[in-house]
């Protein structure tokens, strides 16, 4: 027992377990709208696209979500300007601009004396680092995505099954989906201090994903997404404390290891019902 209790006996590791908590709840809840949609590669473009804008405002010294904010505006109204005047699909603008963003991003924060550690911290988070100022800020973030899903449940749920359906509903699609991207933003910047803005994908499909194979209901899923995020924090840090490994790798790896061995056990239980049907059958 004492294994899994020791790395939480510091003040840094129970911040980073509380940070990381917060953003792990907050990926579940957007992130289960965000796997029902198919929105993963969007959502990954997203990550990438919002760098740029948090180099900015780090380097002007501005809020960091305010950076996010117009740069995750400029990365979609791109990629529909890509998408409405050529014949290419939506997936070729979210690939232009995914390399572009991130490409531009780099190119920011190189300005800076402090390009190496700046780069690591952004890209990868500081999990041992996360201060009370971070927590703070991750609990409006976590309390803001969880009331705005509730709040616009039935429009999203209807959006993530039929665009067409949420129209004459009149939920006014496009609006709902502009609430969404806002929420993906949100809490990827909310989260980049603890586990950086590229790993901070695995905090936002993995879960979710894993969820998905053992609930149906959107609620459920949900909860089962935010118990799996949480359970990835802590393992990743008892891990990494033990092991000497990034903090945030490893809580960003566990959801995706965990999803292939769910994978793998659900698989495994339904090969062996119809071999039993197979059997009762013959």
């Amino acid at each position: 027992m004492e294994w899994f209790t020791e790395p939480f006996e510091f003040a840094f590791q129970q911040r980073a377990m509380l940070g990381g908590a917060l953003a792990a709840i907050a990926g579940a809840v957007v992130g289960t709208w965000v796997v029902i949609r198919g929105m993963s590669f969007l959502g990954d473009a997203l990550i990438h696209g919002v760098i740029p804008g948090i180099t900015l405002a780090i380097l002007l010294d501005f809020n960091v979500f305010i950076g996010a904010g117009l740069a995750a505006a400029v990365m979609i109204a791109g990629i529909n300007l890509v998408h409405r005047q050529t014949v290419f699909s939506e997936d070729t603008g979210i690939g232009l601009l995914f390399v572009g963003m991130l490409g531009l991003g780099v190119i920011f924060i190189s300005r800076s004396p402090s390009y190496s550690g700046g780069i690591a911290a952004i890209l990868f988070g500081d999990t041992l680092g996360v201060q009370a100022a971070d927590i703070q800020v991750l609990m409006v973030v976590t309390a803001v995505v969880v009331l705005v899903s509730v709040a616009l449940y039935r429009p999203f749920l209807v959006l993530s099954f039929n665009e067409t359906k949420a129209s004459l509903l009149g939920l006014r699609p496009s609006l709902t989906n502009a609430a969404l991207l806002t929420l993906v933003t949100l809490s990827i910047v909310g989260s980049y201090r603890t586990v950086g803005t590229l790993l901070a994908f695995g905090l936002l499909v993995g879960p979710p994903a894993t969820a998905a194979l053992l609930v149906r209901r959107v609620p459920a899923m949900m909860i089962t997404s935010a118990v799996i995020g949480v359970i990835s924090v802590a393992g990743g840090l008892v891990i990494s404390y033990h092991a000497n490994t990034s903090g945030s790798a490893t809580m960003a790896v566990l959801p995706v290891v965990l999803f292939f061995l769910v994978l793998a056990v659900t698989n495994l239980r339904e090969r062996i019902a119809s071999s039993a049907e197979n059997a009762t059958g013959e």
